[in-house]
C-alpha cells in the first residue's frame, strides 16, 4: 500500500512539474548556463597556469642558489676552509631536495595545465553543439507557433461557414458570366454578318482597282483600249454594287 502511495505521489509531482515546464525557457536558460561556464573554466585554467609560473620561478631560484652554493663550496675548498665548505654542502643538500620536489611539482602542474586546456577544448565543442541544437529547436518552436496560428485561422474559416459562402458566391458569379457570354453570342448571331463580309471584300476590290489605275497613270502597266474598257466596266460595276449594299 505504501509503495503504491509513493508511486502515485511521484506521478502527481512529475505531472505537475511537466505542466509548469516551458521547453523554450529551459533551453534559453541552458544556453545562458553553458556560456556562463566559460569564464569559470577560464578562471580555473588561469589558476593552474599561475601555479606553473610560480613553480617555474621557484625552480629558477633554486637552480641559481644551487649554482651559487657549488661555487662557494669550491672556493672554500681552494681556500683551505673545509669547515665553511661543509656548511655550504649541507645547505646544498637541502637545495637539491627542494629542487627535485619543485621539478616534480612543475611537471605535474604542466600536465594539469595541458589537461585543463584539452578539457576546455572539448567543452567548447560540446557547448557549441548544444547551443546550436538549442537554437535550432527554438527556431522550430517559433515556426510551430506560427503554423498553429495558421491552422487556427483555417479552422475558424471552415467553422464559420466562410468556405461554403465563398464557393457559393463563386458558383453564382460563374453562372452569371456564362449567361452574359451566351447573350453576346446570340446577339452576334442575329447580325447579318454576310453582308458585312461582302462589303469588306468589295472595299478590298475597289482599293486594288485604285492602285491599278495609279499604276496605269504612272506607265507601269500597258493597257489596250479593250482592257481599258473592261476596267472601266468593272469599276462601274463595283460602284453600283457598293451603292446596292
Amino acid at each position: 500500500m505504501w509503495k503504491r502511495f509513493i508511486r502515485a505521489l511521484k506521478g502527481l509531482l512529475g505531472g505537475a512539474i511537466s505542466a509548469i515546464e516551458d521547453p523554450r525557457l529551459i533551453l534559453e536558460q541552458n544556453i545562458r548556463e553553458l556560456n556562463d561556464q566559460v569564464p569559470k573554466m577560464n578562471q580555473s585554467i588561469a589558476t593552474v597556469k599561475a601555479s606553473v609560473i610560480q613553480l617555474e620561478k621557484e625552480l629558477s631560484r633554486y637552480k641559481a642558489e644551487y649554482n651559487d652554493l657549488v661555487s662557494k663550496i669550491k672556493a672554500s675548498i681552494q681556500a683551505g676552509r673545509d669547515d665553511i665548505a661543509a656548511n655550504y654542502a649541507l645547505r646544498l643538500e637541502t637545495i637539491k631536495t627542494n629542487l627535485a620536489k619543485t621539478e616534480e611539482q612543475l611537471r605535474t602542474a604542466n600536465i594539469a595545465y595541458q589537461k585543463a586546456l584539452e578539457v576546455k577544448e572539448a567543452f567548447m565543442r560540446e557547448k557549441d553543439r548544444k547551443i546550436a541544437e538549442a537554437r535550432e529547436a527554438l527556431r522550430a518552436h517559433e515556426r510551430a507557433k506560427w503554423q498553429a496560428k495558421i491552422a487556427d485561422t483555417l479552422e475558424q474559416f471552415e467553422v464559420g461557414g466562410i468556405d461554403q459562402t465563398h464557393d457559393e458566391m463563386l458558383r453564382r458569379i460563374n453562372e452569371e458570366t456564362a449567361k452574359n457570354e451566351a447573350r453576346v453570342e446570340m446577339a452576334l448571331d442575329s447580325i447579318d454578318t454576310t453582308s458585312m463580309k461582302i462589303e469588306k471584300e468589295a472595299e478590298k476590290l475597289r482599293a486594288m482597282e485604285l492602285v491599278k489605275q495609279f499604276k496605269m497613270e504612272m506607265g507601269q502597266i500597258n493597257t489596250s483600249p479593250m482592257e481599258s474598257g473592261t476596267t472601266e466596266s468593272q469599276s462601274e460595276f463595283l460602284q453600283d454594287r457598293n451603292r446596292t449594299l
